[in-house]
């Protein structure tokens, strides 16, 4: 997996490729944390993402949360029908929010 970090005018979007599993995952959290801490606005683009693990979740959710205390917005950005049906099953497609 890998993940490219880019600027944007309103915050930090996350490109990431591969898949997200139990190895991967610990990046993927600790890329979340580490954009949190210079905004308050993270895009993750997971649109060359076609696994994701419940590690992979996990990660997503306390980027989530991390948004939410700081009274800012994760949005999760071109989900792969594969990914979204897991997102589905799980019930973070309701927590997610997903564009």
């Amino acid at each position: 997996m890998t993940i490219t970090e880019i600027k944007t005018d309103d915050g930090i979007q996350l490109d990431v490729e591969g898949q997200v599993d139990t190895v991967s995952a610990p990046e993927l959290q600790q890329k979340l944390l580490t954009a949190f801490q210079k905004t308050n606005h993270v895009v993750i683009n997971i649109e060359k993402v076609g696994y994701m693990s419940s590690a992979g979740l996990r990660a997503l959710l306390l980027g989530q949360k991390t948004a939410s205390s700081k009274g800012g917005t994760m949005k999760v950005a071109n989900v792969q029908s594969s990914v979204y049906q897991v997102f589905k099953m799980s019930g973070f497609a309701k927590i997610l929010d997903i564009v």
